[in-house]
C-alpha cells in the first residue's frame, strides 16, 4: 500500500469510491496511473484510454466521477476532448496533466477556461514516477473528487473570468460555529495572499477588483505553482488587474502599488534592509511539501509589517498558510480567509478559519470590497 493510501483516513475505506478515467497516449503512463489510483483505498480505476475521442465516447459508459486527460495525444487531444467530455457530464472534474514548458503552462490556463477543475505537470518520462508528482496527483483527484458540487472557473486567453455562484453547502448539524477575531487597529501596510487549487482563477477576480486599493499597501502572492506557470499567471494577473503584476525578483524593493508573485521553485520573503524592503528569495528545502511557501511569505512579512500585516488565504488543498497566518495574528495583524461555498476546496482556508486566527471568513465576490475598506483606514 503507498504512503498517502497508508495515510488516508479510515472513513475513506467505507465511502464509495472516486471513479477515475486515466486518458494519456503513453500505454506506461497510462497503467502507472491507473495502478497508483487503484492502490488507493478510496479510488478505483474505471477506464483507461489511449486518446480523447475513446475517453468521450466512454465517459457516459465509464460513470467517471475525475478524468485525469493528457493534453498531447492523437485523434483528439486534450484541450479539444475537455468540453466534450464536460457536455455530456456537467459534473465531470477533470484534471488535465501537462507538461513542464510555458506552452505547457498556457494550455493549462486555457484548459480551466473551458471548464478543466485543476492541472498537474507531468515529468520528463524517466522521472514520472516520482513520489511528489504521485502524491500531488492522488491528492487532487481525492479533494477534486470529494467536491464535485465546487464551481468550475473559467478563464479566458487574456484573463480570468467570474465563475458562477454556486449553491452554498447548508452547515450540518452540530457543526462548531467559527470564532473570528477583531480586525486590527493598524490599517494594513502590506497585503499577503496565499493560494492553491484553484487560486489562479480566485486570484484574478480578486486583483480585477483592487486596482485603486493597491496603491496604498504592496500586495504579495504566492499560489502553489512550477516555474513557468507562475510567469503566465503574473501576466494574467497584470492584465486583470492594469498594474504590472511580475515575478519577484531577488532584491528588489517592495513598494506600495506593486503586485509580487512568488516564482516558482523558490520561497519568497521579505526583509527590511538598510535600503529598505527587499524581495528575498530562498532556495531551500520544501515547506508543507511546497516551494514556493505561503508560510515562509506569510511569516516573513510579521518582523517587517507586524500588526499592519493583512493575510489572505484562498482556495486550496492542505494547511501551508496556517503556521504564517498564527504568527500575523500574535503580532496584531488580520486573517481572511475565502469561505467554503466559493472554494474550489476549502482546505487552506478551513485551517485557518478552524485554528480561529481569521478576523472574517468571505465569500470571494466579498473580499476585495473588506479589503479596499481596511486599507483605507475604515474600521470593521
Amino acid at each position: 500500500m503507498s504512503s498517502v493510501a497508508a495515510a488516508a483516513s479510515p472513513a475513506l475505506r467505507t465511502e464509495k469510491p472516486i471513479r477515475v478515467m486515466v486518458v494519456d497516449d503513453a500505454i506506461v503512463v497510462r497503467s502507472l496511473l491507473a495502478r497508483w489510483v487503484d492502490a488507493e483505498p478510496d479510488m478505483q480505476t474505471v477506464a483507461s484510454v489511449a486518446n480523447g475521442r475513446e475517453a468521450v465516447a466512454r465517459i457516459e459508459h465509464s460513470e467517471a466521477d475525475v478524468v485525469v486527460l493528457d493534453i498531447d495525444m492523437p485523434e483528439l487531444d486534450g484541450i479539444s476532448a475537455l468540453p466534450l467530455l464536460l457536455q455530456k457530464k456537467r459534473d465531470l472534474v477533470v484534471i488535465m496533466v501537462s507538461t513542464f514548458t510555458r506552452r505547457g503552462a498556457e494550455i493549462s490556463f486555457r484548459a480551466l477556461a473551458l471548464g478543466a477543475a485543476d492541472y498537474i505537470p507531468k515529468p520528463e518520462t524517466e522521472t514520472t514516477t516520482a513520489a511528489a508528482f504521485r502524491r500531488e496527483l492522488i491528492e487532487k483527484i481525492r479533494a477534486l473528487g470529494r467536491n464535485r458540487w465546487s464551481p468550475r472557473a473559467r478563464i479566458a486567453p487574456a484573463e480570468i473570468a467570474p465563475a458562477p455562484r454556486p449553491a452554498r453547502k447548508p452547515v450540518a448539524d452540530g457543526a462548531p460555529a467559527l470564532k473570528l477575531r477583531p480586525f486590527s487597529a493598524v490599517a494594513p501596510r502590506a497585503l499577503v495572499i496565499g493560494a492553491s487549487t484553484g487560486g489562479p482563477q480566485a486570484l484574478t477576480m480578486l486583483i480585477e477588483k483592487l486596482p485603486a486599493a493597491i496603491d496604498r499597501a504592496p500586495v504579495l502572492i504566492t499560489q502553489h505553482m512550477p516555474a513557468m506557470f507562475t510567469t503566465v499567471l503574473a501576466e494574467h494577473l497584470s492584465r486583470a488587474g492594469g498594474r504590472g503584476a511580475h515575478e519577484a525578483e531577488h532584491g528588489e524593493p517592495v513598494l506600495a502599488g506593486g503586485i509580487y508573485v512568488a516564482p516558482g521553485g523558490r520561497h519568497m520573503r521579505v526583509v527590511r534592509t538598510a535600503e529598505g524592503i527587499r524581495i528575498a528569495l530562498g532556495d531551500d528545502a520544501p515547506i508543507n511539501f511546497c516551494k514556493p511557501a505561503v508560510d515562509a511569505l506569510f511569516s516573513s512579512a510579521v518582523p517587517v509589517w507586524g500588526a499592519g500585516t493583512l493575510a489572505v488565504v484562498l482556495t486550496g488543498m492542505g494547511a501551508d498558510g496556517t503556521g504564517g497566518a498564527t504568527n500575523i495574528v500574535a503580532a496584531g495583524g488580520s486573517v481572511i480567509a475565502q469561505d467554503e461555498a466559493t472554494s474550489v476546496v476549502w482546505g487552506m482556508p478551513r485551517s485557518v478559519a478552524q485554528a480561529g486566527l481569521c478576523s472574517a471568513v468571505l465569500p470571494l465576490d466579498q473580499i476585495a470590497p473588506k479589503i479596499i475598506r481596511l486599507l483605507s483606514g475604515t474600521r470593521p
